[in-house]
């Protein structure tokens, strides 16, 4: 049967999504290190990434994701072919969900729970890492933030599926 109200309609994926990419930063203004295995910490962020070893509770910054489907919008808004996860500097790249459509849920990445905060917008080192038009390219293809609310462990391949609606606040 086909989902019929707004409310079913945005609570419908057709698949889960899987982590294709991980990685993180340990300090500021340095490369990203690419992981195969990464722990989330609630509340804190990813060990080994500089936010999550020296984040502030409640930081809504803590995680930050892109789908894997923009890298190659990106590239061809470049015309650069291939772009390369660890320059655009976010922690985990996901392929086969729309990371928008978590708006309002919790999710599951791997072991770990997350719940979107916001969009991830570019920022003017894009034009450093990408060149020319970099952040003008990224724009509207920035990923989503999100914050660890339960953490574990979150491996290459692991899914990503909708945990349900974040509960009401008081």
């Amino acid at each position: 049967m086909l989902p019929t109200g707004l409310r079913e309609l945005m609570t419908t994926f057709a698949y889960a999504g899987r982590v294709e990419w991980i990685g993180v930063r340990p300090a500021r203004d340095v490369p990203m290190q690419a992981l195969t295995r990464v722990e989330a910490i609630a509340d804190r962020g990813l060990a080994g990434d500089r936010t999550g070893d020296k984040a502030r509770v409640g930081n809504k910054r803590q995680v930050t994701l892109i789908q894997a489907e923009h890298l190659d919008v990106i590239g061809r808004l470049l015309q650069l072919g291939v772009i390369e996860p660890a320059l655009l500097r976010r922690n985990i790249v996901v392929a086969g969900i729309n990371l928008l459509a978590l708006k309002g849920h919790r999710f599951y990445i791997g072991e770990a729970l997350l719940e979107m905060t916001g969009e991830c917008h570019p920022c003017s080192k894009m034009e450093v890492q990408l060149g020319h038009g970099g952040y003008n390219a990224m724009r509207g293809h920035g990923g989503i933030t999100a914050r660890v609310v339960e953490g574990g462990d979150i491996l290459l391949g692991a899914t990503v599926v909708p945990a349900g609606p974040e509960p009401e606040q008081p």
